[in-house]
């Protein structure tokens, strides 16, 4: 075991936020880009706070943090070690100049080619005749009232959203979302342990929660954690619903620690087996955050989400977004009101549901003789299970097709070993994909 007292190391201490903050953020750098190895010894707190010049307590407190977060271990006797922890995938390589990608049936956008053109001109027509002049002014951090009051009647009609129109907050997306969060909430945040590892980046540190087949497993909350984030109604990516006695016990879990629930309803309205399940925030809306997006129904063209507050979050979020993030488009909000108060939106996604159903179906179908599809019907992605993951990948990529190993999405932290292939078929490029897909699976069974 290698000791830092034996190292010439550096801190960098430099930065916004207390010395502690500080002091967290520059350890788990130092062992997440691996400066300092598993099995390090670190100095005794008494020992680094006199080498830094600082309180003893401020290196115990964050000791403990990196301890908690699994970063390091601490053993009576044995001092204060970085953690053993299962290194992430190296990457696979973007493909080289001769193995151009032809078909990327990566999980990113929906099939943008079906954005309804026309009825989208007809609403602007409308949004942009019956518009008051304050509406090509600066506008309002909240967003305008006719967005807001179109998205409350349609979340409580489609997705169960208990929600009234000062409640909700329009914002630029997820990452708009965790901006703001950031500054409210005390790290680090409890996340599914497989997400996008984006989204995961955005947040100041995050500690895993296990997945199964029922979702993320909320009865293993902690009670010192105060925050957590959650697909439930089709976790992103492994495609299973949040269990109904796991929904209740992420509402427990919030009441009992006085904490938050983010509600992540990326897709939520994309379900083909039954009617899609109501959101979470229904049961509690003081301690549940809803986030919505079109990017997933419409296009990520346009930048629009929203957040479904509780009360006690209204100002402090608005008191963040007026200098910390751009308003979002007063037209394009315009836009979108009429677009949903004239049951546009609703036909769209009935269209597109439809569409993306008979999309999956035809998946399933052709990669049945060599892996089976996990999760529900919905969504506009599935995961393949099988043990050749990475051998799919690049045999893929020599054709000229993009897919996403599973490994990818898993939370560094995450200590599950499952393997699979994510593949969209929302993507525009699936239905001509999908015939040398299915012949590089054959080669690789």
């Amino acid at each position: 075991m290698e000791s830092w007292a034996n190292l010439d190391f550096h801190l960098d201490l430099s930065g916004p936020g207390g010395l502690r903050h500080r002091l967290t953020a520059s350890l788990r750098e130092a062992v997440r880009s691996a400066r300092l190895p598993p099995g390090t010894r670190l100095p005794a707190s008494r020992s680094l706070a006199a080498d830094l010049g600082i309180a003893r307590n401020t290196v115990a407190e964050a000791y403990a943090e990196l301890v908690a977060e699994g970063w390091l271990t601490a053993r009576q006797g044995s001092g204060t070690v970085v953690a053993q922890r299962v290194a992430p995938p190296p990457p696979v390589k973007r493909p080289v100049a001769d193995a151009e990608v032809r078909f990327d049936l990566t999980v990113s956008t929906p099939d943008v080619t079906e954005f309804p053109r026309a009825e989208w001109i007809r609403s602007t027509r409308r949004a942009l005749t019956a518009a008051p002049s304050a509406a090509f002014g600066p506008g309002d951090p909240q967003g305008r009232i006719e967005l807001r009051t179109a998205l409350a009647e349609y979340l409580a009609r489609a997705r169960g959203v208990r929600a009234d129109p000062e409640r909700i907050v329009v914002c630029s997306g997820f990452g708009g979302a965790v901006q703001m969060f950031n500054r409210l909430l005390k790290p680090p945040i409890v996340v599914e342990e497989y997400g996008l590892d984006f989204h995961r980046s955005l947040w100041k540190s995050t500690v895993p929660l296990a997945v199964d087949d029922h979702g993320a497993n909320t009865e293993q909350l902690p009670d010192d954690r105060r925050a957590c984030v959650l697909t439930p109604a089709h976790q992103f990516p492994l495609g299973g619903p949040l269990h109904p006695r796991r929904r209740a016990s992420a509402v427990e879990w919030a009441r009992r620690v006085d904490g938050l629930v983010l509600e992540d309803d990326y897709d939520g309205e994309f379900r083909y087996d039954r009617q899609p399940v109501g959101a979470v925030q229904g049961l509690d809306p003081e301690h549940v955050v809803y986030l919505g997006t079109s990017s997933k129904a419409l296009s990520p063209a346009l930048r629009i989400a929203w957040m479904v507050l509780p009360d006690r979050f209204v100002d402090p979020i608005l008191a963040l977004k007026t200098d910390r993030e751009q308003h979002i488009s007063m037209l394009d909000q315009l836009i979108l009101a009429d677009f949903l108060e004239c049951g546009a939106y609703d036909s769209h996604v009935r269209r597109m549901r439809l569409k993306y159903q008979r999309r999956r179906d035809r998946l399933v179908e052709a990669v049945s003789p060599y892996a089976s599809v996990s999760g529900i019907a919905a969504g506009m992605h599935a995961v393949l299970d099988t043990p050749h993951e990475e051998a799919i990948v690049q045999t893929a990529r020599e054709r000229g097709i993009e897919v996403s190993p599973l490994s990818w999405f898993r939370h560094e932290l995450s200590d599950d070993d499952r393997t699979g292939i994510v593949v969209s078929f929302g993507a525009p490029a699936f239905p001509r994909a999908l015939p040398l897909f299915t012949e590089v699976l054959a080669a690789c069974h």
